[in-house]
């Protein structure tokens, strides 16, 4: 499933393509997304032009001189800026006919994207209000998970991975950086000391910086907008080496279910 590294990959990728370029068209051949595109969408964005492209957690903003197109990439999703001139293949879903020649194609699978129109404020929007601060912001420190994690005691990976704590951290990214700082993931996340968590949170963003710069990772289905898949895999250090020695002790990595989720640690330099 795309997650902010690949989310913010695809948002890098197609950006320089598509800003102040305008929509002569939007055509969607199949709207049973994880909920249907909404009727009268083509009208709303033919002729805008496209001037900006933000994200927001997992979500895409497409802004434009009047409203936004708001898209999730899902399970299975890529978008990609392509010659219009190139027939669709199975499952390229959404086409955004832009002046010149090119199309930003959307291609899911699996239809648990999402695709939206909004009139207002986008960080008013249902999907987005709650969300906790992005992770690559100055919002977010280890200050601020150490003051939030106060009193809870369930396990700490699953409270980086709440996106009403902080936005955009998997499960792969969280395993990675809580083996970085050193954290095992099933410790309560209230018992965690401050300094603990200042180092946390400097995991985290470095891992999600390294993913970004290795263009993601791909497990599956993720795709860059350029069609390349991501390189990030190649530098896991736990995740998905059940057996293989610590890079950082050479004790075994194991595995275990943590929330319903496959959990990669070292018992021994994870405390």
């Amino acid at each position: 499933m795309p997650e902010l590294p690949e989310v913010e990959t695809t948002r890098r990728g197609v950006a320089p393509h598509v800003i102040n370029r305008c929509v002569d068209a939007i055509l969607v051949r199949d709207r049973r997304l994880r909920w249907p595109v909404q009727a009268g969408l083509e009208d709303r964005v033919r002729g805008q032009c496209i001037r900006a492209v933000d994200r927001r957690a997992k979500y895409l903003l497409f802004r434009f001189d009047q409203g936004s197109l708001m898209l999730h990439l899902g399970m299975s999703g890529s978008l990609r800026v392509l010659p219009a001139f190139q027939p669709p293949a199975i499952h390229e879903h959404i086409d955004l006919l832009l002046e010149g020649g090119a199309v930003l194609r959307y291609t899911d699978p699996r239809r648990f994207g999402s695709l939206h129109w909004l009139d207002g404020d986008p960080p008013e929007h249902r999907l987005l209000t709650g969300l906790g601060p992005e992770p690559l912001s100055a919002d977010f420190d280890g200050g601020y998970l150490h003051r939030l994690s106060r009193g809870r005691r369930s396990p700490v990976k699953g409270f980086i991975m709440d996106p009403r704590v902080v936005v955009g951290v998997g499960n792969i990214y969280a395993c990675e950086a809580l083996h970085m700082a050193g954290v095992r993931p099933d410790r309560a996340a209230g018992r965690i000391s401050a300094a603990r968590y200042r180092r946390l949170a400097e995991a985290i963003t470095e891992v999600l910086e390294q993913a970004i710069a290795a263009g993601g990772t791909t497990l599956r289905d993720f795709v860059g907008a350029g069609g390349r898949p991501g390189y990030f895999s190649q530098a896991l250090r736990v995740y998905g080496r059940a057996g293989a020695p610590c890079p950082r002790c050479a004790a075994p990595v194991r595995v275990a279910r943590l929330a319903q989720r496959s959990t990669y640690f070292c018992a021994v330099c994870q405390t």
